[in-house]
């Protein structure tokens, strides 16, 4: 190949990268649709919502994100607008904030996710045997170990 993959390669990625874009849009519309919310509002809402209090970092959800720390600030700052989220100043760090999730937050949550965990196994999940998705979970697992 004249762009330096092999075939297989080419494939692979291609592949991914294609699968992704395409999942993202429509990601995007889904969620839209019902919840009136970004993908990437959605992930701050999930991250939040996994955290025991309900509260994280702004530089911790930056760097699990697809977003760079003031992107995702950009994003804390239109929940904190809509009444989604807070923001508390880091008392270990006066230059670091906290986004925690409000009661008016976890309840829009709540009903994107069941919305979206449909969508997820309707439009992805439901493309895979449970053992091709555990393959999956482990090739995953696996580019998280050499990071």
């Amino acid at each position: 190949m004249g762009d330096g993959f092999t075939e297989i390669e080419q494939n692979a990625w291609g592949g991914f990268l294609g699968v992704y874009g395409r999942m993202n849009r429509m990601i995007e519309e889904d969620l839209q649709s019902h919840s009136h919310i970004t993908h990437v509002e959605f992930e701050i809402l999930l991250r939040l919502s996994w955290n025991e209090n309900h509260r994280v970092r702004i530089q911790d959800l930056a760097a699990e994100s697809v977003l760079t720390r003031s992107g995702v600030s950009r994003v804390v700052e239109r929940l904190e607008k809509a009444g989604l989220v807070t923001r508390e100043e880091a008392p270990e760090d006066r230059r670091g904030a906290y986004a925690v999730l409000t009661a008016e937050g976890a309840a829009r949550f709540q009903k994107a996710v069941k919305a979206h965990v449909a969508f997820v196994r309707e439009n992805f999940l439901s493309k895979f045997s449970d053992k091709e998705l555990n393959q999956m979970s482990a090739f995953w697992k696996r580019f998280e170990e050499t990071e």
